[in-house]
């Protein structure tokens, strides 16, 4: 694995092409990492043109008729085309991927030749028509890998692994490692991932996702209002971002709910939508479990002023096919970190090496309940690694460290070129 920062060095800027399914105004899952990617790449001194989907996630938002548009978003060009959306059932998923892959490809003879190009995934259908551009208009191209699919959706149980689909998945997956120039991934175990696979170490390049939010105002103490209680006294745990199946939310309530005793004065408030909301609302029992919803920026910005500890959770154990960006967030709002994972995850290499927080086994059910309460049980420590997870988002997750980190490798890609 080679290094991945430079000095950008006042080289002049390129014209970079990302394609990116998710992009603004959508407000969780990539799309905020993809407009951060961006803008900070446009503030470096790149022509940055976007082509992604219809605004759709978590739920479609246009307003528009059914064919490609294109708009300016904060000075981004972006093209956006239309896919048949779905999300209720595997088969809809896999179909509304297929109708933007196939979007993609009608509109390859419509874009213009960039000198670099950045495709991530997912969307991972849209590896197809990205490999059939960078071949027919000679464009290098930089593959940014957001999942490691198809493992996680045969570890989450989306896809059958002996499926037709996972087969062809794997072909595509080994021809898009092939012909990409550079594969960015945000975690060591995406590393170890691919070079099992046999992706040659000097292609890979691990940079992690920026944080994609800062705080309006400082916050006290480094964990939300200082005593993180809300109006009713009670300290404030803080899930936010999307709520599918491998966040394993739905063990978290569970958990939370059946031993109150443990933890009387603490309420877990949840933000976000999925496809599992429905299965974690089924285990909300009392008063100290919040489900909240999809919130505006103000109102998701006052919710994290005021929590005590963010959570992160993962489902699967093992290697892990994903990083939540709540993870680089809650660091840099200054919220200590409780994370229910598999101990040996990359969150929770995280968590202990920026001594930002706990971390609790995710394979033993009443963990995550105890580890509550020894986190409630020491203020002065919620304070302490609340402040040392802001220090080390400052250092690691800034927009500006993760753009000069981009800068060399697209340079790289297209002096190759």
């Amino acid at each position: 694995m080679r290094p991945s920062g430079s000095p950008a060095g006042g080289e002049g800027g390129l014209r970079i092409q990302l394609w990116s399914y998710n992009y603004a105004p959508e407000p969780t899952g990539i799309a905020p990492v993809s407009t951060v990617w961006a803008e900070a790449m446009q503030g470096l001194g790149h022509d940055v043109e976007v082509v992604a989907a219809f605004p759709h996630y978590p739920e479609p938002i246009w307003r528009h008729p059914r064919r490609p548009y294109r708009e300016t978003i904060n000075g981004i060009k972006v093209t956006r085309l239309p896919l048949w959306v779905g999300r209720a059932s595997a088969a809809q998923r896999i179909r509304q991927e297929l109708s933007f892959a196939a979007a993609q490809t009608a509109a390859i003879p419509f874009l213009r030749r960039p000198d670099v190009m950045v495709a991530v995934s997912p969307s991972f259908p849209a590896l197809l028509p990205a490999t059939i551009y960078g071949r027919l208009r000679k464009v290098p191209w930089v593959l940014w890998l957001h999942d490691v699919l198809p493992d996680g959706a045969t570890a989450t149980g989306l896809v059958d692994n002996g499926s037709a689909v996972v087969k062809a998945a794997r072909r595509l997956e080994r021809l898009a490692y092939r012909e990409a120039d550079s594969i960015v991934v945000l975690s060591r175990a995406f590393v170890r991932n691919l070079e099992a696979k046999g992706v040659p170490a000097d292609k890979i390049a691990l940079v992690y996702d920026p944080a994609t939010r800062k705080p309006e105002h400082e916050i006290g103490n480094g964990a939300g209002n200082g005593a993180g209680a809300g109006a009713n006294g009670r300290h404030r745990l803080l899930s936010m971002g999307n709520i599918g199946y491998s966040q394993g939310l739905e063990d978290v309530v569970r958990s939370f709910e059946t031993v109150p005793e443990v933890n009387p004065d603490v309420e877990l408030v949840i933000v976000g939508s999925g496809v599992a909301a429905p299965e974690v609302a089924k285990q909300v029992r009392t008063s100290r479990v919040e489900m909240r919803g999809l919130l505006p920026s103000n109102e998701l910005e006052h919710e994290l002023q005021r929590a005590c500890i963010g959570i992160v959770s993962q489902q699967h154990g093992g290697e892990e096919f994903n990083i939540p960006s709540k993870l680089m967030n809650f660091m840099m709002y200054g919220l200590p970190i409780l994370a229910y994972v598999d101990p040996g995850s990359e969150v929770a290499r995280i968590v202990k090496a920026s001594g930002a927080g706990w971390i609790a086994d995710n394979a033993d059910p009443s963990a995550f309940v105890r580890a509550v309460h020894v986190a409630i049980s020491r203020p002065g420590e919620i304070a302490e690694r609340g402040a040392a997870g802001r220090a080390y988002a400052e250092r690691h997750f800034s927009p500006d460290a993760f753009a000069l980190s981009f800068d060399a490798l697209v340079r790289r890609a297209a002096a190759r070129s």
